[in-house]
């Protein structure tokens, strides 16, 4: 007997903001930038296609071009995007690789 199985859809089990943020720090935390792509296309598809279209100031059918698997768009697109979703982006430095303080030279005197 063969075993059926069923496609996973990401975007429907993105069904709460605490989802989408946990989904999002993950994917970010990885850094792998095509997953990053695919994982904004997921929360765009979530939220609405058509909303992220008209809020990030992009046309629907590039908004899908953009964020299709193997997409690799500019920053300036991934930016809209991210600010249309309400996921502003941030820098913060990672706790494990804290550089030391520069030590500072000695002079002569």
């Amino acid at each position: 007997m063969a075993i059926k199985t069923l496609p996973f859809d990401m975007a429907a089990e993105l069904s709460s903001e605490a989802a989408i943020a946990e989904y999002l720090r993950q994917v970010f935390a990885d850094g792998d930038s095509g997953e990053i792509v695919r994982a904004l296309g997921h929360v765009a598809k979530a939220r609405g296609m058509t909303r992220i279209a008209r809020d990030s100031g992009l046309g629907r059918e590039n908004l899908y071009n953009a964020l299709k698997p193997g997409a690799r768009p500019r920053f300036d697109t991934v930016l809209r995007v991210c600010r249309a979703l309400g996921v502003p982006l941030s820098a913060a430095p990672e706790a494990a690789k804290r550089r030391r303080p520069a030590s500072v030279p000695k002079t002569a005197a």
